[in-house]
């Protein structure tokens, strides 16, 4: 049976962020996403969790100025001491709220001259942060996002996430495949998931084109769902998509999955 989680940053934003909890949980979902849960006291996140009965399962570490069109933080070779206060601060919430994964997004670079710096810089700190979250037991994951909706970003192919996997070489680091990017790039996200399914993470999804959910775009999610679920694939599955109408109504394809 596959595992679904809502990721409450996209989803259910007609309703502040008190009552998106109960929303989802109302829903069926056992449990939620969040991108950067930093704007709450980790705390007050854990007692609506609590009380709507859902276990987070996912947070960033924070990136800096990458979603204002900046590169980010995890691979600028200046922000190395930024981003392990970010760890810092991501450990705080992930002793509380005990997500089974944190994410780390690598950031763009927008010199070419320096990107061998800026992969090295990321790979450096995607071990430091592994080593840090390992000590939690929690895994740490890092994702590919298309350089259509995001250019320069420094991972932005399965092959790349596979190699930076393989170089750093962390047992608690795996890969966050977001089959909505790799569709972007037009990836076979079937092929992918059938063959490096033990490498990966996390699966996030949206359709493509659009990003929004399921039934919008080109991508057949009938057959990506059935293939996970047979696949040895025990993770959670994101839905991590911004509804085109209101998010309830975006809901249909869960009828089939979500009990």
């Amino acid at each position: 049976m596959l595992r679904f989680s809502a990721n409450l940053s996209l989803l259910f934003t007609e309703y502040a962020w008190p009552e998106r909890f109960k929303v989802v949980r109302q829903y069926g979902f056992q449990a939620v996403e969040i991108q950067f849960p930093y704007f709450m006291p980790a705390e007050e996140i854990l007692k609506y969790l609590n009380q709507a009965g859902l276990k987070l399962v996912l947070f960033n570490v924070a990136a800096d100025d990458l979603l204002q069109g900046g590169e980010g933080l995890a691979a600028v070779p200046e922000k190395q001491l930024q981003f392990r206060q970010a760890v810092a601060k991501a450990m705080d919430y992930a002793r509380i709220l005990q997500p089974e994964a944190i994410n780390v997004l690598p950031g763009r670079c927008v010199q070419p001259s320096r990107l061998d710096s800026y992969l090295s810089t990321f790979k450096e700190n995607l071990n430091f942060a592994a080593e840090e979250f390992a000590a939690l037991g929690i895994k740490t994951v890092f994702e590919a996002i298309n350089i259509v909706d995001m250019p320069d970003f420094i991972i932005y192919n399965s092959q790349q996430m596979l190699q930076v996997l393989a170089e750093v070489g962390h047992p608690m680091l795996a890969m966050q495949y977001d089959i909505y990017h790799m569709a972007m790039m037009a990836e076979d996200c079937y092929s992918f998931l059938r063959q490096y399914q033990d490498k990966i993470g996390h699966i996030q999804f949206a359709d493509s084109p659009g990003r929004g959910q399921p039934g919008t775009g080109m991508i057949d999610f009938g057959t990506l769902f059935t293939l996970i679920q047979n696949s040895a694939y025990a993770g959670w599955v994101g839905a991590e998509y911004r509804p085109v109408g209101e998010s309830v109504s975006s809901l249909d394809w869960a009828k089939s999955w979500i009990s």
